[in-house]
């Protein structure tokens, strides 16, 4: 075991391990999606193609995690998050719909990473699988204008996550460390619906590359991860939503057995949306909103136990925005969330390489 504190980022369920003492540590990142439910475009017919702005994954789901990897082994984790919102953006005025359209989620994650001991090109090689399944709802009168392409209440699995590699480098004993890595989200959650809108899975591929920078000593993670989100077309309605990038950045000290520190999160969509010919999405593009922005800020505290380690961390979205330039404004039915969201992970090594056996010694 080494003094040097050492964080890890599972795409997917970001781990955060701390080597010191030869304790395991992790803050882990959910994946997902708070799917149907994160936020909507809606117009009057027919919902937002994706049935929220169209990320795969949660924002926020890279906060505690960091550039490093931890020692040879199969680790588990299992996280839940609540997310807690209200619609916002031009929509609520063109819809007729109000200030307080509640949209709510109860997501469990189940995931596994594996970190064979393998380096290629100087850097340590992880992967992951990550499994969320995902409660969700929509409070009247938003929910009255949709079904039946999105039922007001939805539950079921999440299209699966796949992370086939992860690389890390630390760059010399600067305490700096880089990580980059893809995830892969297939479509085989529960899609049900004429426009395979109905449930929370999503009938499209999402690619997303990753890169992570950390400054990891002394107790310290000071990481900011980017991520982007590249979506294939709808292979029900030929809908494709635009490109997502997310940023979460992390600012945490370890005192003992106990992590604390400021977090915040950005979301944006940065690419419009895309319809093939023939077109079955209602209105198409126009129908929907083209770009949005998201800004949230919280903390996080983590408390390590020695085989386990529990990391909860809470933020608020002080600002959200949401606009389709296509339309004029006082047609423009774009919709955003804006809330809160509590998330907790439970992360534990299930397995370790044996030590070699050390010879025995004798003396006279």
């Amino acid at each position: 075991m080494t003094k040097e504190t050492s964080k890890k980022s599972a795409a997917w369920g970001s781990f955060a391990f701390n080597t010191t003492r030869g304790h395991m540590k992790s803050n882990t990142k959910a994946l997902l999606a708070a799917a149907g439910m994160a936020a909507f475009a809606f117009s009057p017919a027919n919902a937002y193609e994706a049935g929220y702005p169209g990320w795969a994954t949660k924002p926020g789901v890279l906060i505690g995690a960091s550039a490093g990897v931890p020692p040879p082994g199969i680790y588990m984790f299992d996280q839940v998050f609540t997310y807690q919102s209200n619609l916002v953006g031009p929509g609520t005025n063109t819809l007729g719909l109000g200030s307080h359209n509640g949209v709510a989620a109860a997501v469990d994650v189940q995931g596994f990473l594996f970190v064979p001991g393998w380096t290629f090109l100087g850097a340590t090689y992880d992967a992951l699988i990550v499994q969320p399944f995902i409660m969700a709802s929509i409070s009247n009168p938003i929910a009255s204008l949709i079904n039946p392409f999105l039922p007001a209440n939805v539950a079921g699995m999440h299209n699966t996550a796949l992370i086939p590699v992860e690389l890390s480098w630390k760059l010399g004993t600067s305490g700096f460390a880089v990580k980059t890595g893809l995830t892969v989200y297939t479509p085989d959650g529960t899609i049900q619906g004429p426009f395979g809108l109905g449930n929370v899975g999503n009938p499209w591929w999402t690619f997303q590359p990753e890169l992570i920078v950390s400054y990891l000593a002394g107790g310290y993670n000071l990481t900011a991860a980017l991520y982007e989100e590249f979506n294939t077309r709808n292979s029900v309605d030929g809908y494709t939503t635009g490109d997502i990038f997310h940023a979460d950045f992390t600012a945490t000290k370890t005192f003992g057995k106990w992590t604390v520190g400021p977090v915040a999160y950005y979301v944006g969509q940065v690419t419009d949306d895309s319809c093939s010919n023939p077109c079955r999405a209602f209105l198409g593009p126009l129908g929907n909103a083209q770009r949005f922005n998201i800004w949230a800020a919280g903390g996080l505290v983590e408390y390590n136990f020695g085989p386990a380690s529990l990391s909860v961390w809470a933020t608020q979205e002080f600002s959200a925005n949401a606009r389709n330039a296509a339309v004029p404004i006082a047609a423009d039915a774009s919709l955003i969330t804006r809330g809160a969201t509590v998330f907790a992970t439970l992360s534990y090594r299930l397995w370790a390489p044996e030590e070699p056996a050390k010879p025995a010694m004798f003396h006279k």
